[in-house]
């Protein structure tokens, strides 16, 4: 309560050029109080007077209500009243001001330029030109929540629980209090997982250690969310099912001589699966193969013998050959005695060229001639 002077029966309220007085006798509201100077007669001090000022774009008192629906703010003031669906964006001199929440209110008529733009919360997405500027004032913060989509991500958008849409890299706001909004950021980049140390037994009961990796991509988030709730986890698990699969119907000998197309086969299981996920496979590989201790003493066993029965079969094949050749050549010279004559002579060449003559022949004549030649 503001009083400028107190006589003994009359009192004094002066008003500011900025203000309004509200003007209460025995706390009931009689009128509104322009700038100046007002006296009334108040022998028993029934009359107060609360003063408003213009400086602040809304009107506010504890008996805003009774003073509205009075009608004595026509001309002073715009009442506006927001249904429960609706908030007031409030821009004071084109500037944004607050947001006012459904109910009535009312603001100054002058000196300031004020302006209320009302929105429809049915619409729980907020959008606006000035969005930063609203969701950084105070009031912007309380009313409204914000999500962030990632870069390389998409965003599941649900209200009350329900997948709505998909939606794009971005920043994305909402209204409170109207639906329970939740925002799932789904990486769309290329994600390696590895496998490590799983035992998988062959058809003819030899446990091996395989350690694998694949890569994996999501193309349908909204199909992925419908679909499975860790898509990772269930890939993992979709990868020990196909090794144990492909393994399993195979014997040692095999696996080892068909790992490139027991991969294949384990990714093509793989890859089908991803897909009822919304996922697409994009790379499978096993890396490493372990065998037991006893097991690799046996296959560098059996290696070795195979290689032993290999060096033998060919040292026997090169034998084979070489006297096949050497047949071939006696039975020439045989029956070609000219030829003989000539390979002896070529034979003694060689003799004389090393120094040395140890020669041996079967005929007489040519023995004599080899003494005389010497």
């Amino acid at each position: 309560m503001k009083i400028t002077r107190k006589y003994i029966f009359w009192q004094e309220f002066k008003i500011a050029n900025h203000e309004f007085g509200l003007h209460f006798v025995e706390d009931e509201f009689k009128e509104v109080l322009k700038p100046g100077t007002h006296r009334f007669f108040d022998p028993k001090n029934k009359h107060r007077v609360e003063v408003s000022s213009q400086l602040s774009p809304f009107f506010s008192n504890t008996k805003f209500e009774e003073i509205v629906l009075s009608g004595k703010l026509k001309d002073l003031a715009e009442v506006i009243d927001l249904k429960d669906n609706q908030w007031g964006l409030v821009w004071v001199d084109g500037r944004f001001y607050a947001l006012v929440p459904p109910g009535r209110s009312a603001y100054w008529l002058g000196p300031k330029e004020v302006k209320v733009e009302i929105v429809d919360t049915n619409t729980v997405r907020f959008q606006h030109d000035a969005l930063q500027q609203i969701i950084n004032s105070p009031s912007g913060k309380i009313a409204l929540d914000q999500h962030v989509v990632l870069p390389h991500h998409v965003g599941l958008l649900y209200y009350d629980g329900k997948l709505v849409e998909t939606v794009l890299p971005g920043l994305y706001v909402f209204w409170k209090y109207t639906v329970d909004v939740k925002m799932v950021n789904v990486d769309l980049r290329e994600r390696i997982v590895d496998i490590l140390g799983q035992d998988v037994m062959t058809a003819d009961k030899v446990t091996l250690r395989m350690n694998a990796s694949f890569g994996y991509q999501v193309v349908d988030a909204q199909k992925m969310a419908q679909t499975v709730e860790d898509v990772q986890q269930a890939l993992y698990r979709e990868t020990q099912l196909a090794l144990r699969n492909v393994v399993g119907r195979r014997e040692l000998e095999q696996f080892l001589s068909d790992k490139n197309e027991i991969a294949a086969e384990a990714e093509q299981m793989l890859a089908t699966r991803a897909d009822s996920f919304g996922v697409k496979v994009l790379a499978f590989g096993v890396r490493d193969v372990i065998l037991p201790g006893e097991m690799k003493e046996l296959l560098n066993k059996v290696t070795e013998a195979k290689k032993a029965a290999e060096a033998n079969l060919i040292a026997r094949r090169e034998e084979t050959a070489a006297m096949r050749s050497q047949a071939n050549t006696a039975k020439l010279l045989e029956n070609n005695p000219t030829l003989m004559r000539l390979r002896e002579l070529e034979v003694l060449e060689k003799i004389v060229e090393s120094g040395k003559l140890q020669v041996i022949v079967g005929e007489k004549g040519l023995t004599d001639r080899i003494v005389n030649l010497l």
